[in-house]
């Protein structure tokens, strides 16, 4: 398919961090709550009702369109969206069309290679609610409405069509959630449907610069979904072009059991919703005041406090990435720097991202639960830069610290677990282990240098792991 490339643009479809909904005080809390509990007139459209504007949405999507560079207008208008489905109960969605609040922004991924994708907007809208069709795991052969989700504030972001594989949409929305959570604007949760994508995918022959005609792949739920759909529906087209046919526009779901899109209708134009400005809402105005406050909030974006933690810390970028990846965890591990310093930096990013993450994952756990605050292994990290605990004593010092959450200074000084350096009791241990493999001293004397690590274990034996490894190398060479 090398003949071919891939161009994609997404919509994403983001819900906010508010406690109600865009237009009603009805609770957002919906995700498992019994069907049709969160509802009022207002979000199931009832006759004679009026929206009211909910001010911490529109906050946290002028912060959303400020992390991604986009342009704030100083007048954006809300727009009757008009289509009929039996999950939409007012016949219409309260959306945003001719003039959203802000566009024109940008989001960098970091590759390989690293490349900008623009962003062509961003508008404020209402969700919709929710069909069922299921009861458990029997057909029904009728569907239910519940209309908790409906009136949920979202924003949807729009993508230029600047994505030309399945990896870059996958690290777009990666990078993308991530700054949505580091601003605080969502959770971001798919499985409670928080971010939800729309892929436009078309292809073109290498070398073109016309687009071509696009199919929309409505309702992806995961980054594994995203990259499966993309490429099925990449090989799908170029196959239906190599074969004489033509691609239509029309929507498109994904089955990810049969690994297939399948067409769900013909894609509408923007005249078949029949736009025109709500009349019950006044013109959203950005007052300066507010975008100067909102812009001093903002903190430190992934990209840069990566970039930040190579150059002040000598971590990798893949290191740095892998603790910037959510704003928790890289509080947490900046909150360990403190305690332990910058000499050991680098020791508390692989116990972080190795025996902390590691045990986090393997309980289902998130950075917010850990048992092991970050000063604790802070603490721990320093112990083992400055040489009072051997790697081997940490692992028991960490294991302690996980089930007893006490500190590792506190562990370390109960329990005389503190790395011995002193070479006139190291010197007795090594003396024995060397007497009790005088075969591993003979190879080592012929030039055998992986014996050494035999006799080493010998000597970590006989001191219960205490013994420091350095000074025992050395005293064994002094020896030979």
């Amino acid at each position: 398919m090398t003949e071919f490339e891939m161009v994609v643009g997404l919509e994403c479809h983001v819900q906010l961090a508010t406690a109600s909904k865009l237009f009603c005080s009805c609770s957002t809390g919906s995700f498992g709550a019994e069907p049709n509990a969160n509802v009022c007139p207002v979000c199931t459209g009832q006759p004679g009702t009026l929206p009211v504007l909910n001010r911490k949405a529109v906050e946290l999507g002028f912060k959303a369109a400020l992390a991604l560079g986009c342009t704030l207008r100083d007048v954006s208008i809300f727009a009757r969206k008009n289509y009929f489905y039996p999950d939409l109960p007012k016949g219409y969605q309260i959306s945003q069309y001719e003039l959203p609040f802000s566009d024109h922004g940008r989001l960098d991924i970091p590759g390989p290679p690293a490349k900008t994708i623009g962003i062509h907007r961003i508008h404020l809208e209402e969700d919709a609610g929710k069909l069922l069709h299921l009861a458990g795991s029997r057909a029904l052969d009728h569907s239910l409405a519940d209309y908790n989700r409906a009136g949920t504030p979202l924003i949807e972001i729009v993508s230029e069509p600047d994505l030309r594989t399945s990896e870059e949409a996958s690290q777009y929305l990666t990078t993308l959630k991530a700054i949505l959570q580091y601003v605080g604007v969502s959770s971001c949760d798919m499985e409670k449907g928080e971010l939800r994508c729309d892929a436009n995918v078309s292809v073109r022959r290498h070398g073109e610069d016309t687009l071509g005609t696009r199919a929309e792949i409505k309702n992806l739920n995961s980054f594994k979904n995203v990259r499966d759909a993309l490429e099925h529906e990449f090989g799908r087209q170029v196959a239906l072009i190599k074969e004489g046919g033509r691609v239509v526009q029309e929507t498109r779901l994904w089955d990810a059991g049969r690994g297939a899109t399948f067409a769900m209708r013909s894609k509408e134009e923007a005249h078949d919703y029949r736009y025109f400005p709500e009349p019950d809402l006044v013109p959203l105005r950005a007052d300066p005041d507010l975008i100067e406050r909102l812009k001093a909030e903002t903190p430190e974006l992934p990209l840069m406090r990566r970039a930040r933690l190579v150059s002040q810390y000598g971590l990798s970028d893949d290191a740095a990435g892998v603790l910037t990846a959510e704003r928790a965890l890289a509080d947490y591990y900046e909150s360990a720097v403190a305690v332990c310093g910058p000499k050991a930096a680098k020791a508390a990013a692989n116990w972080l991202g190795t025996e902390l993450l590691g045990r986090l994952h393997a309980d289902k756990k998130t950075i917010v639960d850990s048992p092991v605050p970050p000063g604790h292994l802070g603490e721990l990290a320093a112990l083992i830069e400055e040489g009072t605990l051997s790697s081997r004593l940490a692992k028991e010092v960490f294991a302690k610290m996980w089930e007893t959450r006490v500190s590792p200074k506190e562990l370390v000084e109960t329990q005389g677990m503190t790395q011995v350096s002193d070479e006139s009791q190291v010197a007795q241990w090594v003396e024995a282990a060397m007497a009790d493999n005088p075969q591993s001293v003979a190879d080592l004397r012929a030039g055998k240098e992986q014996a050494i690590g035999r006799i080493v274990g010998g000597v970590m034996k006989r001191s219960g792991g205490k013994a420091n490894p350095a000074v025992v190398q050395k005293l064994i060479r002094e020896r030979l």
